[in-house]
């Protein structure tokens, strides 16, 4: 099983455990509101672009209202748990698009939760984060409004944020850079060395792509 399979079956079981109004790290969203973003997302290309763009925003969140109306919680959870359209056809595709969406929609649930605590990760998926990060600092961080050094516990570093500024270092886990990088940085168990006012204007900064 991939790495976005694996956690595209974790995050529905906890869906189901949990129920339809238990809350997530998405902001005024419930759990009933992530399953349903995530069959849009996968299954409705027309409101897909709205996920990104602001302008188109507002249909996206009629399509996904709709989509509750229209499914009760248990058939959106069972819709999440197949990988939909070309990523049910692809798992390629599904792989190199989905292992960061589902890990970091997976922790968005159990972060919300009392008494949460990172997982131990498997150490080559820790690898693969980390590798995906790096890839994408630049893209996750460029609204970052001062500068960003990424240092990964157990080696590596990745510089993001703009040029000339002051910076904030930034070091954890591979996992909890993700889930800082992706705009969880209440939730992201990391350490921020900088300047006070930086470290500030980095932890409310509309992080992610």
């Amino acid at each position: 099983m991939t790495h976005a399979r694996g956690e595209r079956a974790a995050l529905c079981t906890l869906l189901d455990r949990l129920g339809p109004d238990a809350p997530t790290l998405c902001a005024g969203w419930s759990t009933y509101d992530l399953a349903a973003h995530l069959v849009v997302r996968e299954r409705r290309p027309d409101a897909m672009p709205g996920i990104g763009l602001k302008p188109l925003a507002g249909y996206t969140a009629k399509v996904q209202q709709r989509m509750k109306e229209a499914h009760p919680y248990p058939e959106l959870v069972g819709l999440v748990r197949r990988p939909g359209g070309v990523y049910g056809l692809v798992p390629a595709l599904d792989s190199a698009v989905n292992t960061l969406e589902m890990f970091v929609h997976h922790e968005d649930v159990r972060r919300a939760q009392p008494s949460w605590e990172p997982r131990e990760l498997d150490p080559e998926f820790e690898r693969l984060i980390w590798k995906r990060v790096s890839a994408g600092a630049r893209l996750m961080l460029r609204k970052a409004p001062v500068g960003v050094v990424l240092h990964r516990l157990g080696g590596g570093v990745v510089l993001g944020g703009p040029k000339g500024r002051s910076r904030v270092e930034v070091t954890g886990r591979a996992a909890e850079l993700l889930m800082f990088c992706f705009g969880r940085q209440r939730h992201a168990r990391v350490e921020l060395t900088g300047d006070p006012a930086a470290v500030e204007a980095l932890r409310e900064a509309p992080l992610g792509v």
